[in-house]
């Protein structure tokens, strides 16, 4: 495995992450029934070498995917080799972990303008004389 770079330079050491393999379903004939390329990565999220905000960010962001243990499992499947699915695997994790850490914008509030209000007013007219004019 390899360290997990996931921005604002927070690395993710290896020695943090489990690895375990398992049979995938799917195609690949007699190649599915004996070899193990399913795996799962697994990391604890109070491990993780970052502060208690975007550890909290983590848990609320992906709570889908966190056991009641805290630990944050990521799974692929996807290729017949484990060294694919492993390096996969891997990827996603530093893909959810690096969106879950960075803050969401503040929303800011927008007003419709008077010019877009009157259009609308004004479709909805047009809409509603031709609807009474099929009745008649």
């Amino acid at each position: 495995m390899r360290d997990l770079d996931i921005g604002q330079g927070i690395v993710i050491p290896e020695a943090l992450l489990r690895s375990t393999t398992s049979r995938s379903g799917g195609p690949g004939g007699q190649n599915v029934n004996k070899v193990e390329s399913r795996v799962t990565i697994e990391v604890e999220v109070d491990a993780l070498p970052l502060d208690d905000e975007a550890k909290q960010r983590i848990r609320t962001k992906l709570a889908g995917r966190i056991n009641r243990a805290g630990v944050l499992h990521v799974t692929s499947q996807a290729e017949r080799s484990q060294l694919a699915n492993r390096d996969r695997a891997l990827a996603r994790l530093e893909e959810l972990l690096r969106d879950a850490i960075t803050p969401e914008k503040p929303r800011r509030k927008s007003r419709v303008s008077k010019a877009q209000k009157k259009k609308r007013l004004e479709d909805k007219r047009k809409h509603a004389e031709k609807k009474r004019l099929r009745k008649v």
